[in-house]
């Protein structure tokens, strides 16, 4: 660490690694989430000692471990019920809440959904790996059907959950996707998630390569990954391919894709706007679909961001204006309620 002119000590990514030993399997996506956190938490501008990164259950949940700042390590699904409570009671804390598809769209589901809807002012990093790591490869609320795991031999027949199109049913404010395998989006991502004021909620594509390896390998190899991603830019039209020589335009409301000088010209192509609702849950739900005609890239970045009063804000103010007006509360009063009678 060293010091700048006037005093005052300028932190790096060495300042937030503990002595602890990082018990992940050897080349999990876990390690570069966690290279990447480190890196950025000395750029957002908060004092170490006003961070706070709250985990649940799982791989990804032994995070707090290894950050050099506050922490807890909680129950299974029940970070956001604890980085609530935390951030109505501390509003200045930066409140990070790390967990996985399992914790947190499973036993945790309810929870993340009324973390989102209240809108508090923490940052939900929900590592996807569609599987559950941590109890040894059963399948999770994020697997494809037909996965065949050791919960489902013969492949699972339910239904996936897509996380972000569910934090956009629960009205979150600001969405966004990133993947563990490139670090420079990552990074962008994570320093937008912590200047949105609000529930921010991204999701980061997270390899396990013990009991899920290559589940997101089209989009992070060099091969496959120019055709196979489009990065979502605010103000920039949605262009993707080794040369940028393919597009995304809207027929209606379906998105097609297109060649650039062959189909259509660059003005033709879907301009992206992160504050479009409705454009926005296009975007999210962007996923390979039988009955369109051609196959579609898988989007990251900020898919949607909005202003919505915080939780937190409103629930002091009313108990500043509560105690202003009718001055301190009387509890007996208050559990005694206003439904009582009397028997003779």
């Amino acid at each position: 660490m060293s010091v700048v002119e006037n005093g005052l000590p300028v932190l790096t990514a060495k300042d937030f690694a503990t002595d602890q030993e990082v018990r992940w399997c050897p080349g999990c996506g876990d390690y570069s989430i966690l290279a990447q956190v480190q890196k950025v938490m000395p750029t957002i501008g908060v004092p170490k000692e006003n961070i706070v990164i709250i985990s649940g259950i799982g791989c990804s949940s032994r995070f707090p471990y290894y950050m050099n700042t506050y922490g807890m390590h909680s129950i299974h699904g029940r970070a956001t019920a604890v980085a609530s409570g935390l951030k109505a009671t501390r509003p200045e804390l930066s409140v990070w809440i790390v967990t996985g598809d399992g914790d947190s769209l499973s036993i945790g589901g309810n929870h993340t959904i009324h973390l989102l809807r209240r809108n508090f002012d923490v940052n939900i990093l929900l590592f996807n790996n569609q599987i559950y790591g941590l109890t040894k490869g059963q399948y999770s609320p994020t697997s494809e059907k037909q996965k065949v795991t050791k919960s489902t031999p013969f492949g699972s027949i339910d239904h996936p959950f897509n996380p972000s199109a569910l934090a956009m049913g629960a009205d979150a404010t600001f969405i966004a996707r990133s993947m563990d395998r490139d670090p420079k989006h990552l990074q962008e991502m994570l320093t937008r998630s912590h200047k949105h004021k609000g529930a921010s909620f991204l999701e980061i594509y997270q390899n396990c390569n013990i009991f899920n390896d290559g589940a997101f390998e089209i989009f992070t190899e060099k091969s496959t990954k120019p055709n196979e991603t489009l990065f979502l830019e605010q103000g920039k039209p949605l262009l993707f391919g080794a040369t940028k020589n393919k597009g995304i335009k809207l027929d209606g409301f379906k998105p097609v894709v297109v060649e650039i000088g062959v189909d259509a010209s660059v003005d033709d192509i879907w301009v992206h706007d992160e504050f479009d609702f409705y454009k926005a849950q296009i975007l999210i739900r962007m996923f390979d679909d039988p009955r369109l005609e051609n196959h579609l890239p898988r989007p990251f970045g900020v898919f949607y961001e909005t202003e919505r009063a915080c939780y937190e804000d409103i629930l002091n103010l009313q108990v500043e204006e509560t105690i202003a007006t009718k001055g301190k509360g009387d509890l007996d009063k208050l559990l005694r309620g206003k439904e009582v009678w009397e028997i003779n």
